[in-house]
């Protein structure tokens, strides 16, 4: 005899399934988020590449083998790069002469050689040092090459790196970010665009933001004064920048646009690795007549100058496929380079970037 269900009965056990699914859901969420951490950074692809870098950084400083990390500090490890790492020095950075110069007696000098700031309480290093001026002109290059030639670790800080949905997280990654530095030392702490993280304070900051700013200038007042451990900003709104922060970034120096000669020594060393027509081909002419473009602006000056070279070259392939000839024949390259590449007419007759400022 069949069994009869009331209604009640129907709608109280589709409730308590309704109810246990639900929970379920919930409780996997919640144990997903314990599983990413605080910092949101625990998941299996972001502890490989912790656990590679820290290696890297035991390979260079075997000391290292005896230190031990805690969880927020092996959180910036994915931001570190070994001096190792770093392709560019001040060779590969063209007319920016005095200001290296002037570089090496700020920081290489206190990462390489302490003692010589720590037995003179007159000679200490400087906390900090700016890199300012407009766009594309070199900065992150030159913090890149300092770590390179002083041979010092590099932390490169982002926002999107401290700042964390759980609240108070962001002030101990602030903090593992300098016990970091101090472990790993010689060490630059590179800030990019550092306008943007130290801005101007006001009345109308959030807590979180008021209270980050806060902790970065106490545990910057706490560093170390013997310069093995260096903070690097770069800028182009020097202006947004609080007070409080330029007062600990007391050496700055003026990355501005470059000079003819500047753009000369640019050009060359961009241009090194490439072909250049010898008869055609007038380094001092399209440096005088690219007045206002920065270096980044001449790197792709010669890029669409090698692009254009590129593009006759596949043309002339195609025209001779079309025309039923081999195309692999020898002797056919990519010609060298021509100044008419750089300055307004390729050998094709088409218009190149008016993006050129002429004197």
């Amino acid at each position: 005899m069949a069994r009869k269900f009331d209604l009640k009965t129907i709608t109280d056990l589709t409730v308590l399934v309704g109810t246990g699914i639900s929970l379920y859901y919930l409780v996997n969420r919640l144990l997903n988020d314990v599983e990413s951490g605080p910092m949101g950074s625990r998941s299996k692809e972001n502890r490989t590449k912790q656990d590679q870098q820290w290696q890297k950084l035991i390979a260079k400083s075997p000391d290292l083998a005896d230190v031990d990390l805690n969880a927020y500090e092996r959180s910036i490890l994915s931001s570190v790069v070994t001096s190792d790492e770093i392709n560019i020095s001040f060779k590969d950075i063209g007319g920016l002469d005095p200001l290296i110069s002037d570089l090496h007696e700020s920081v290489i000098y206190p990462l390489t050689m302490p003692e010589v700031y720590s037995n003179n309480p007159l000679l200490q290093a400087p906390s900090g040092v700016l890199l300012y001026g407009p766009p594309g002109c070199g900065k992150t290059m030159l913090a890149k090459a300092l770590a390179k030639e002083s041979g010092a670790n590099f932390i490169s800080i982002r926002m999107s790196s401290i700042m964390d949905k759980w609240y108070g997280e962001s002030n101990k990654i602030v903090d593992a970010i300098f016990s970091l530095g101090n472990k790993l030392e010689p060490c630059i702490i590179f800030i990019d665009e550092i306008d943007s993280f130290l801005r101007e304070r006001s009345s109308t900051d959030h807590e979180v933001t008021a209270t980050l700013k806060a902790e970065f200038m106490t545990l910057w007042d706490g560093l170390v004064s013997n310069g093995r451990i260096m903070i690097i900003g770069a800028t182009n709104r020097i202006q947004d920048i609080d007070d409080a922060f330029l007062r600990r970034l007391p050496k700055r120096f003026m990355v501005s646009l470059p000079r003819v000669e500047q753009r000369k020594r640019i050009l060359e060393v961009l241009l090194k690795d490439s072909k250049v027509d010898e008869e055609h081909f007038d380094i001092d002419e399209i440096a005088s007549k690219t007045r206002g473009l920065s270096g980044s602006d001449l790197k792709e000056l010669c890029r669409e100058a090698a692009l254009t070279a590129a593009k006759e070259y596949i043309r002339q392939k195609r025209q001779m496929v079309s025309d039923g000839k081999n195309g692999n024949q020898p002797g056919i390259t990519i010609r060298p380079l021509k100044t008419s590449d750089f300055l307004g007419m390729a050998a094709s007759g088409e218009e190149v970037s008016n993006s050129i400022e002429l004197d």
